[in-house]
């Protein structure tokens, strides 16, 4: 029986596709770092517990498929501190950030429509243009450059009649890039110009390092009707398994059309909504001690990676990642080769290979994306292993 093309064509995700190697590696008694996933290892705000703890009820009934009043008004309340008010009607609570980027796809685009996002980008969004039947268009950014935006005749030369929206992720995932004002001012420049949206992926908007001063998408007022908003709770606050995200636009029209996909998949489970509307209160010393916490990672991380011969990599000034050059012709096999073929001391490590998150075929092929979500300890012998995996895959396998 066939299988749609929309689905032979679309990739696993280089985060997750090593996933059956690492349990092999564990099954047979060796300790796997993670540095593949950004899945982070602070606590949780005890607010989200507490109030799932005390909401009581008789029958778990379906919730409004726009979020519940309670966690609209949490995130309404949120989002004044990036000198934005949203109403109800213009954001929708969706299952995660991955969802609202689907909707948000599937909302503005029509089959072989096209979205332009710089290069490397986080590799799910792939996927989701797949889904909505559109393609994703990129333009390069460059490690020496700390994958900051090029010129903007580069970006306004992908622009075609099927070009639908500029889209980022600030600060970046896979590469931590922060962007500044100036930079998105050119994007929503050329987003006027030339009768585009601008969907900016601001999920690690929190994880901002070395005292720099982070500008939302949301300051650009005067096209603000072009700009979509995604958002979660899931790395803001510890909480990826709540599965809890949310689009936001002050187009109207555009969030109306939204609830017509949101109203087909129903709602967004009720409890995880309870809980996530109480972490409106999380004190601001919680976003500082956890910015803190990841800068301190990140230094450790950059120092062990420098004293690696032939690894390349900048500094990156958000989010938990970054996208380094390994000495090896081939990260992938490099990545397997890890989980397959070595171990120290009972102990390994887990990588993504970076080609995933380049649209353009051959680049990223000696990248890995690497997360330090894991504690100092373990981020020091992850970075060590790592350096001696380096060592014997350049002697017995190049």
């Amino acid at each position: 029986m066939k299988l749609s093309n929309r689905i032979l064509n679309m990739q696993f995700s280089p985060i997750r596709k090593l996933a059956p190697y690492a349990a092999e590696a564990k099954k047979r008694g060796i300790k796997v770092y993670h540095l593949n996933i950004g899945q982070p290892d602070v606590k949780t705000p005890d607010l989200f517990f507490k109030a799932i703890e005390n909401f009581k009820t008789t029958v778990l009934a379906y919730t409004e498929s726009q979020g519940m009043d309670e966690l609209q008004e949490s995130f309404i309340e949120y989002y004044k501190k990036w000198d934005t008010e949203f109403t109800k009607d213009e954001l929708v609570i969706t299952n995660g950030g991955s969802e609202a980027i689907m909707l948000t796809f599937m909302t503005i685009c029509d089959p072989g429509d096209e979205i332009i996002s710089p290069e490397p980008f986080y590799t799910n969004y792939n996927g989701f243009a797949q889904t909505a039947s559109a393609k994703m268009v990129p333009y390069l950014t460059k490690a020496e450059d700390g994958f900051h935006l090029p010129d903007r005749e580069v970006i306004e030369s992908k622009i075609t009649d099927r070009t639908r929206a500029l889209m980022i992720s600030n600060p970046g995932n896979p590469t931590g890039t922060v962007y500044t004002a100036e930079e998105l001012r050119l994007l929503g420049d050329i987003a006027k110009e030339h009768d585009l949206y601008l969907i900016a992926d601001e999920v690690y908007r929190e994880f901002v390092y070395d005292g720099l001063k982070y500008t939302s998408t949301l300051s650009l007022k005067d096209i603000i009707d072009r700009v979509i908003i995604v958002d979660s709770i899931s790395k803001r606050y510890s909480a990826c398994g709540a599965r809890i995200g949310l689009v936001a636009s002050k187009n109207k029209e555009f969030i109306h059309n939204v609830m017509k996909l949101c109203q087909s998949r129903l709602c967004v489970p009720t409890v995880e909504q309870i809980g996530a509307a109480a972490l409106k209160d999380t004190p601001e010393s919680y976003f500082i001690e956890t910015r803190a916490e990841y800068q301190k990672r990140r230094d450790i991380l950059m120092e062990g990676l420098g004293k690696i011969p032939g690894v390349i990599c900048k500094k990156p000034t958000g989010a938990f990642y970054v996208v380094a050059k390994l000495p090896v012709k081939n990260a992938e096999n490099f990545a397997k080769f890890l989980l397959t073929d070595f171990e120290k001391d009972g102990k390994t490590v887990m990588v993504a290979p970076a080609n995933g998150f380049y649209a353009t075929p051959g680049l990223g092929e000696d990248e890995v994306r690497i997360s330090y979500c894991l504690n100092c300890d373990d981020l020091k012998a992850a970075v060590e292993l790592l350096k001696a995996a380096i060592e014997e895959y350049k002697k017995t396998r190049e």
